[in-house]
């Protein structure tokens, strides 16, 4: 029986110290943001001055490891142009999943909430179509 019980003991130990280290790993996820046509500017320079410094706040706590925004030269065919993408790399997984991690900021950046409110109601109401990827690297051969 104690033989049973250490078992499940170092078990449940090996399988704690696991689960630690996987969500412990960095999480990058690439947002997607498709726009009405003729306001993608629009949407950008709202989200640069509503949402990055949220994440440059992040970032300097740490919990970001990096941002990146890019958009097409081009356009490809309608059904899957996308005008926007930010990539995030997160401390770790549990960052990535909590929304409510930039709450904190929001006060201290936006000190009048009702007009940042409304501005990020605006920016939405831009938006076509918004979804994210999580993404990992693969190692490749030599």
């Amino acid at each position: 029986m104690k033989k049973l019980i250490l078992f499940l003991f170092v078990n449940l130990l090996v399988s704690s110290i696991l689960f630690a280290q996987s969500t412990s790993k960095p999480l990058t996820i690439e947002s997607y943001y498709k726009v009405k046509w003729g306001y993608a500017d629009e949407f950008i320079s709202l989200w640069k001055k509503n949402h990055y410094p949220l994440l440059k706040k992040l970032q300097e706590k740490g919990d970001i490891i990096s941002i990146k925004a890019e958009s097409p030269v081009i356009h490809s065919s309608e059904d899957s142009r996308w005008d926007f993408k930010v990539t995030i790399t997160f401390k770790d997984e549990h960052l990535a999943l909590d929304y409510s991690i930039v709450d904190p900021f929001k006060k201290q950046l936006f000190p009048d909430l009702e007009s940042y409110q409304k501005a990020e109601q605006h920016r939405f109401e831009l938006l076509i179509a918004h979804w994210d990827v999580l993404v990992e690297p693969l190692a490749l051969p030599n």
